[in-house]
């Protein structure tokens, strides 16, 4: 398959540059692929469309400050950090601009009052342009990059982080920091919303998984099965597989909210459709042709053009519906990507 089969038009001012004034009332599209039919909702109706006996499944990753803005030493020049990926001790891997100018050796500057310093050494080269760098600093590390670091909001999202975006660009059953973009789908729920659906006998679980430098990287080949995913670390508890295979063996659905629980649940499962507890890194790259083994319903948003995350959603689905449903999804003017609205296929 093509790359190009997975595009579309979308005009400029549908992309969300900020959330909800409220997570739960963001715009749903419910899409029902028995029936082949579409819904236009409220995300706070999500609980109607859920059943007693079903799963949601959550990503508990929290999005980690990870953007730092500061100077190279000696020269003055400005320098941008991404940190994609904590490698051991103080080392981390980065994306770094300008990278031409950040050989082995260099010395970046993030903040130089006392008590507060935060440094960082290149060390080497990693994969795909990025570098491994080791930070220096008074106190703890945790501290200086809450203190010095900017949350990395997508470069789609045109405007520099607020103090809203410390809170609202994370989920708020976020636990487990790692995580360089948020687990967007899941930015919906409000706690309100979680109890009322817990109320109504659905069961909710949790796995992790630390959304890496995958996400800001394009699909640059021509063919789709030419392309290959980024490694992403997961983890899932022995209480949640349980719950997760009890669900199934009771006749009731797994609801996956989102694109990284989804590939967390598919990687972990076996092809008896078993979902087994651990740790570990997964590439896996979901298109059209794939069989699910264990997710029977996703919850998501509205992905870019010829992203990896429509090409998921067109394997639930069906590509050509999924392209016709959000052409409509435009003309409605929903909100598109992280801070936009949000879409149930059941």
């Amino acid at each position: 398959m093509q790359v190009t089969d997975f595009d579309y038009d979308l005009p400029e001012e549908l992309i969300a540059q900020y959330p909800s004034q409220k997570r739960d009332e963001a715009r749903l599209l419910v899409v029902d692929r028995q029936h082949d039919t579409i819904e236009h909702r409220k995300f706070y109706d999500i609980i109607d469309y859920l059943r007693p006996g079903d799963c949601l499944v959550m990503n508990d990753s929290r999005v980690i400050p990870a953007r730092l803005l500061g100077h190279k030493a000696g020269t003055g020049g400005k320098v941008e950090f991404l940190l994609t990926k904590h490698l051991e001790g103080d080392t981390w891997e980065a994306m770094v601009r300008p990278g031409r100018k950040l050989k082995p050796g260099a010395k970046v500057v993030f903040c130089d009052t006392e008590g507060k310093r935060l440094t960082a050494e290149i060390l080497s080269f990693g994969e795909d342009g990025t570098r491994h760098v080791e930070f220096h600093y008074d106190g703890t590390f945790h501290d200086r990059l809450e203190e010095t670091g900017h949350i990395p909001l997508p470069p789609y999202i045109n405007r520099p982080d607020e103090s809203l975006d410390r809170q609202m660009y994370q989920t708020v059953y976020s636990r487990e920091e790692g995580s360089v973009a948020a687990p967007t789908a899941g930015l919906h729920f409000t706690e309100e919303l979680l109890e009322r659906i817990r109320e109504k006998g659905i069961r909710t679980a949790y796995v992790t998984l630390h959304v890496g430098i995958g996400t800001f990287k394009p699909v640059s080949c021509d063919r789709i099965e030419d392309h290959h995913m980024h490694y992403e670390q997961y983890e899932i508890s022995e209480e949640c597989a349980e719950l997760i295979n009890a669900t199934r063996a009771a006749g009731g659905r797994v609801i996956s909210v989102g694109t990284t629980s989804t590939r967390t649940l598919e990687s972990a499962s076996d092809e008896q459709g078993i979902l087994h507890a651990g740790s570990g890194g997964t590439d896996i790259f979901i298109y059209p042709g794939y069989r699910f083994r264990i997710v029977d319903a996703l919850i998501t948003n509205f992905h870019l053009p010829k992203s990896t995350l429509l090409m998921l959603i067109s394997a639930l689905y069906d590509r050509e519906k999924i392209l016709d449903i959000y052409r409509t999804a435009v003309e409605q003017k929903y909100h598109f990507f992280s801070y936009g609205d949000a879409m149930l296929i059941e």
